[in-house]
């Protein structure tokens, strides 16, 4: 009596167990297929590439009417998880369903250049939902490329020297031979390279040759005309294979922002805060009916030190005047533009300028020593003759 008791529930539960199987299987999408890349993802092992867009086609039939379906792709890397997901469409039992999305594949592989990555597909809708087989793909590393991992520098001061220190990371199939690294802030036009060397594939822990990781240093020298704010740093790191680049915003602060190149009366007084001595080439630029001279046109300026030019504007008018004195490198760029006013009265509109006034006083004494000259060779010539008459 016992044992029929037990085959009477064991029959009843395998029954309410087929019946719930057969409601849930009414439920799902039957004959699904998976393509990726065209290539029927059940009956191969498809290999993709890390960071590619792959192509994920999807096929049901549909075992009922459903309302808001979508198709949705996961993928989940060793450090990130990607997912896609379709529009929303209707569904009617019977009928055949074909969606493609498009899904980027994720990157992160680790002491690795290849493994196995799982695709994960659901089609849910408003009452139902299905997890359709799951695609196992092979990932790979991209054949060549290289992770900028930091850039990092000190405080930057116009200039100065600015250290950058960068760390780069082979997280490519292939080993890298000869890495160059340039950084550079191209609105200061400043640029410096450096020889960075090889990097394997995959590290080997015991032989310090064989790293896939790199730091240096870069010296970058910033120009003591930049102005203080904010520029960008560029860093691209390239061999004959491939190249990554970077930015990064950097601080630049100046006490020398408006120039270092100071107006004091009639004089500008010149500023070098650098390391190096500097050369200058000052043009005037006046308008008419104004004349203005330096005391040097070509003023080289020591480290840490400043120099001082004397500008002196004339007319023979008198009235306000605008000019500029016009500061060029060596090289011929121009560094600053100096705006200066003069004003004449009438009284310094008639005057003359230092050295016109020298030689009019020269000429002056010339004239009065000429005078002397002759009223003593007169009185010269008045004792010889009376000498004369003395004699006869």
């Amino acid at each position: 009596m016992n044992t029929k008791q037990i085959w009477v529930s064991f029959l009843a539960i395998a029954t309410v167990l087929f019946l719930v199987a057969t409601v849930s299987a009414d439920e799902i999408t039957y004959n699904p297929m998976v393509k990726v890349n065209d290539q029927n993802a059940y009956w191969n092992t498809i290999s993709v590439v890390e960071n590619e867009k792959i192509t994920v086609q999807v096929s049901f039939t549909s075992a009922v009417d459903d309302t808001d379906v979508t198709v949705e792709a996961r993928l989940d890397g060793d450090k990130e998880n990607v997912d896609a997901e379709t529009s929303v469409f209707d569904i009617e039992d019977g009928a055949r369903y074909t969606k493609t999305l498009v899904i980027r594949v994720p990157a992160g592989l680790k002491d690795k250049v290849s493994d196995e990555l799982k695709l994960e597909i659901t089609v849910s809708g408003k009452d139902h939902e299905t997890d359709l087989e799951d695609v196992t793909l092979r990932v790979q590393r991209e054949s060549y490329s290289i992770k900028l991992q930091s850039v990092t520098t000190g405080t930057i001061k116009a200039g100065q020297v600015v250290p950058v220190d960068i760390v780069l990371k082979n997280v490519g199939y292939n080993d890298l031979d000869d890495l160059y690294v340039t950084v550079k802030i191209s609105a200061l036009n400043a640029q410096r390279s450096a020889y960075f060397g090889d990097l394997v594939a995959i590290e080997d822990h015991d032989d310090d040759d064989d790293a896939d990781t790199v730091s240096g240093r870069i010296y970058l020298e910033v120009p003591y005309s930049a102005k203080a704010g904010v520029y960008a740093l560029e860093v691209e790191a390239s061999n004959g294979d491939t190249t990554v680049s970077g930015v990064k915003e950097v601080t630049v602060s100046n006490e020398f922002s408006n120039g270092n190149i100071v107006v004091s009366g009639d004089s500008l007084l010149i500023v070098n805060p650098t390391n190096e001595v500097l050369v200058y080439r000052l043009v005037p630029e006046s308008q008419s009916g104004l004349s203005v001279s330096l005391s040097q046109s070509v003023v080289a300026v020591p480290a840490g030190s400043s120099k001082t030019v004397d500008v002196t504007a004339t007319s023979s008018a008198s009235g306000t005047y605008n000019y500029k004195v016009n500061v060029f490198s060596m090289n011929g760029e121009l560094l600053y533009v100096v705006n200066l006013t003069k004003t004449i009265d009438g009284s310094s509109g008639s005057s003359t300028s230092p050295i016109v006034a020298l030689t009019i006083i020269l000429a002056i004494i010339f004239v009065v020593l000429l005078v002397v000259l002759i009223v003593l060779m007169g009185k010269k010539s008045e004792k010889s003759e009376e000498f004369g008459e003395s004699y006869y």
